[in-house]
């Protein structure tokens, strides 16, 4: 694997997402040598990819090299591979291109989508929780209107045009607000022969209200925005099947689209080679204490939306987002600090810091404990916010000036069919 041998403890980190990268932020400057293993080269900004995927943004501007994060770190060392197998006994990994030893191993792999086991879904379907996925939603979604645009046959026509997303939670609630505005900024003005009324959104939830995971204010705020925008809700709607033509659900309502898109699940991405009480398999995250160590293991950690840490104010774990991952990630590099210097390390402590969610123009929703705002103010706090944790200044011009550039002419500048997507090949796995 040409990893230069040493005497300095080897910390090997799996996954460069936000744990990752926070732990390493804080580690770095110790006398340690630091391996990092990701399957891209790149971080991406995973909040922001429904903006890839509805051509607001191009991928470089919520993307960074992961090389270029710590290039300034002589004993920072980068490898693209997967990590297939986790030795405890030897303190030894196994991945694509070999195997390294560790002195502390950190598992900050995240989720992968779930598709409850249903196979027609995960074949047909698409999801979006990486950049090439988010690309080929993009090349679908400009493909189906170019094909809508030529077709005599009207059943085609309006299948074509019919986007549906499954999962009303922050993902699929910002993507359905985002098709809804392309829709009416840009169709008419492309597609001169096309009417607004034609292309449809419709958006799919289980439960009773959309973004579930927020209050009851910013549910209801989320649905009138919505609703204001021409997408069609549907509420308490189990989903059954999905052939690449119709979605099915469980109360026999169908919809016909060629555009299916996954949000209404995630999983977490473990590697083999631990099991038992230590992984708890319903959700495929591994349980640690309030150390983030993996239970019953030797100097295995986990950070982020791999790891289940119960607590009194989480009883069921922390939830799956970027502020839990980015504090746990923090607080692990301030512990393994102590541990080297033989000090007591400190039990974790989260800092709720509120959630949001934008659904379209002056538009969004955010909880930040017992206040709610919704509206301009909200839309303004949440692009501050993604602006503020965007990794690398050119980042954060870029999108900057993309998002006022589309805010003052109602455009989306990268509406490219770079790599056309062709169902039959699939889209890019998680």
């Amino acid at each position: 694997m040409n990893i230069p041998s040493t005497n300095q403890a080897r910390i090997v980190v799996i996954g460069g997402g936000f744990a990752g990268i926070s732990f390493i932020n804080k580690i770095k400057k110790e006398d340690v040598q630091i391996v990092l293993f990701d399957k891209h080269n790149y971080h991406t900004f995973q909040p922001l990819l429904y903006q890839v995927s509805t051509s607001g943004l191009e991928p470089d501007s919520i993307a960074y090299p992961l090389r270029k994060i710590f290039r300034k770190n002589k004993n920072f060392h980068f490898r693209l591979a997967e990590v297939n197998y986790i030795h405890q006994d030897k303190k030894e990994i196994e991945t694509s291109i070999g195997n390294l030893t560790y002195d502390y191993l950190i598992i900050a792999t995240g989720t992968k989508t779930n598709y409850f086991g249903n196979e027609n879904i995960a074949r047909n379907s698409m999801p979006m929780k990486t950049v090439p996925q988010a690309l080929n939603i993009r090349s679908l979604m400009l493909q189906n209107i170019e094909k809508a645009d030529i077709t005599e046959d009207e059943a085609e026509r309006k299948r074509l045009l019919n986007f549906v997303i499954a999962g009303a939670g922050p993902t699929g609630v910002e993507l359905a607000g985002a098709l809804a505005e392309f829709r009416k900024g840009i169709l008419e003005k492309d597609y001169t022969e096309m009417n607004e009324g034609e292309m449809h959104v419709h958006l799919l939830e289980g439960l009773d209200r959309v973004l579930p995971p927020m209050s009851e204010e910013a549910s209801k705020k989320a649905q009138e925005f919505l609703e204001d925008l021409g997408v069609e809700i549907h509420l308490n709607t189990m989903i059954e099947d999905y052939d690449g033509k119709t979605v099915s659900t469980k109360s026999g309502k169908t919809f016909e689209t060629e555009a299916f898109i996954w949000a209404a699940g995630v999983t977490g991405a473990p590697v083999k080679g631990i099991d038992g009480d230590a992984l708890f398999e319903k959700i495929n995250r591994y349980r640690v204490n309030r150390y983030s160590k993996v239970e019953g293991t030797d100097a295995i950690y986990a950070l982020g939306d791999i790891a289940y840490m119960e607590t009194d104010d989480f009883p069921k774990g922390h939830p799956q987002v970027a502020q839990p991952a980015i504090q746990q990630g923090k607080h692990l590099g301030e512990n393994i600090k102590r541990i080297l210097r033989n000090k007591k390390p400190k039990p974790f402590e989260y800092f709720d810091k509120g959630t949001m969610a934008t659904i379209g123009r002056n538009k969004a929703v955010v909880d930040i404990k017992k206040m709610h705002f919704g509206g301009a103010f909200a839309w303004f706090l949440w692009m501050f916010v993604h602006l503020w944790f965007l990794v690398g200044f050119r980042n954060r011009v870029v999108t900057f000036f993309n998002w006022t550039y589309n805010y003052i002419n109602y455009d989306r500048a990268a509406r490219l069919i770079i790599r056309p997507f062709r169902r039959d090949i699939g889209s890019t796995t998680d």
